[in-house]
């Protein structure tokens, strides 16, 4: 996992999420927090823990370490799961199939906090197993109450885990002790849901999941092409059969299946009444699905083992039992059984023919173990890993991240000159300047009142609408980094600074030349009285001819 999380680590580009991580973790702590106060609250760790490691330098590279180092501990805490629930060969498969996953690699590679969440869960579920079997709560509590704080969707687990113990039949006091750690947990919790219940204006541009968002989240959890998908279901399949085992034993089956459909289906469900639903938000889900596949793949290679192994018997003749011994003694006789050995035979240590001891039991010979199961299962992940190379490598193109916002400063950089008037339409398209300011180096920003470290916002504050009308009055020429959607009237704006800028362009100024990058436009607009008094200007309306 770590080699594919650092190859094509560097994409020369970050997208807008991994942009506000960058700008805001650069901040200083008291910033940081005032920040949290406003927005982001769900981010706060994260952010934190991001300004520590930016210390040290401040690049893309070593924003996207931590979840590349993340991804590589989910990696190992998924094959531990495995050997610990089936076997050692089950943990490899599991292990190794999270690692080729299209979806663990992509967030692997991206700033944001979803790889150590999913690290976070799947080290909980771990500690959740010691904890049933053991008894002891409290690390459990510890690691999946840190991992709630670094996203609070991750308390969702807390409803994975308790189907888990419903299918183990576990008794009351394992249940006693799950209940007082899942307490605690939300507990601790509490506060954050009550700061990001009041920033819920975040995530207004989710929409309610459909049957559609469910089935492309299995496919991309068991294997988004064709063939891995359809092999990955079946063997997926046939370890549902192990669902339930022995009373108070957690199987594979029991705690893959929880893990992988609980935390979506519950955000799923809460997302009809108010939308809350990315899939990003539950990625700490996948980890059960390769050990789904690697029990059913266990159980696949059992069943042909059992086979093989009975069609090879054959019956195996005894040798015939030997006549007993019989030797003089000094009353009679002495009759020696056929198996007794040379001690038997020595008369330093007392009457000729009697044993001194008897010997001792052989040891039971152990069961043969084969490696070839265990290579031909790490085989069919290579041909997994070959099968979906190709979504592997694409994905290290910035083009398949949402946006790519170095794209968009560059161009900026061709187009604006020293002094010139720059209008951000709407405000967070301001992300560009702050992630990348050498572009807009001497410009003036025209809507800005406050900075956004200062303010304690993400992209800054903006002055009011009758300040705007004055700062445009006397300028001949503004560039205007925009989203497209907004300029083409694809969705509206509900601030008034927002629809000042749209009027604004739209009666006093005509569009001039642009470059696009993604959904970002960077775009000339000229004054209207301008254009008019240029005979040679394009965009001025003909003279009627001569009659």
């Amino acid at each position: 996992m770590l080699a594919l999380g650092l190859w094509g680590l560097d994409r020369s580009g970050m997208w807008r999420d991994e942009a506000v991580t960058f700008q805001v973790a650069r901040r200083t702590v008291p910033q940081i927090w005032r920040l949290l106060h406003g927005v982001d609250a769900v981010h706060g760790l994260y952010y934190l823990l991001l300004h520590a490691v930016l210390t040290v330098h401040p690049g893309e590279v070593v924003l996207r370490l931590p979840s590349v180092c993340a991804a590589a501990l989910t990696a190992g805490l998924v094959a531990a799961l495995g050997a610990r629930l089936v076997r050692p060969r089950a943990g490899l498969w599991a292990g190794l199939l999270y690692v080729v996953s299209p979806m663990a690699g992509h967030y692997a590679q991206e700033g944001r906090s979803y790889a150590l969440v999913a690290a976070g869960a799947t080290g909980a579920t771990l500690l959740w197993v010691r904890a049933v079997r053991k008894g002891s709560w409290w690390a459990y509590g510890v690691v999946l109450g840190l991992t709630c704080w670094l996203h609070e969707f991750a308390v969702l687990l807390l409803l994975a885990h308790a189907l888990s113990l419903t299918l183990a039949r576990a008794g009351a006091r394992v249940w006693r002790g799950w209940g007082c750690a899942a307490g605690a947990v939300c507990a601790v919790l509490v506060p954050m849901i009550l700061v990001s219940r009041t920033q819920s204006a975040q995530v207004a541009w989710l929409r309610e999941p459909t049957w559609d968002t469910a089935a492309d989240l299995l496919r991309s959890c068991l294997g988004p092409t064709d063939g891995v998908y359809a092999v990955c279901l079946v063997l997926a399949a046939v370890g549902l059969t192990g669902v339930a085992g022995r009373r108070g034993e957690p199987t594979c089956a029991g705690v893959a299946l929880p893990l992988l459909v609980v935390p979506p289906a519950a955000l799923m469900l809460a997302s009809q009444v108010a939308p809350l639903y990315v899939d990003r938000y539950v990625l700490y889900a996948l980890s059960g699905a390769p050990l789904l596949v690697a029990a059913g793949a266990e159980r696949v290679a059992a069943a042909v083992g059992r086979r093989w192994a009975g069609g090879r018997r054959t019956p195996v003749a005894l040798p015939a039992r030997p006549a007993p011994v019989v030797l003089p003694g000094r009353t009679g006789p002495v009759v020696l059984a056929a198996s007794a050995g040379p001690a038997a035979l020595a008369g330093s240590a007392g009457p000729v023919g009697l044993p001194d001891r008897a010997a001792p039991r052989s040891s039971r010979p152990s069961r043969p173990r084969t490696l070839g199961p265990a290579l031909a299962g790490a085989v069919g992940v290579l041909l997994a890993l070959t099968h979906q190379w190709p979504l592997l490598r694409d994905d290290r193109d910035p083009a398949r991240r949402p946006d790519d916002l170095a794209a968009v400063s560059r161009a900026a950089g061709r187009m604006l000159r020293p002094g010139g008037a720059v209008l951000f339409l709407p405000a967070q398209t301001r992300n560009v300047a702050l992630t990348y300011p050498g572009a807009f180096h001497g410009a003036r920003d025209l809507a800005l009142a406050g900075p956004a470290p200062a303010s304690g916002t993400l992209y800054g504050t903006e002055v009011g609408a009758a300040e705007l009308r004055r700062r445009t009055d006397r300028l001949e020429r503004v560039w205007v980094l925009a989203d497209r959607d907004l300029l083409a009237g694809r969705w509206r704006v509900g601030d008034a600074t927002e629809r000042a800028k749209l009027a604004v362009l739209a009666h006093d100024f005509v569009p001039g030349p642009e470059r696009v990058r993604g959904d970002v436009t960077v775009r000339l607009y000229v004054r209207r009285a301008a254009v008019t008094r240029s005979p040679a200007s394009p965009t001025a309306p003909p003279r009627p001819a001569p009659r």
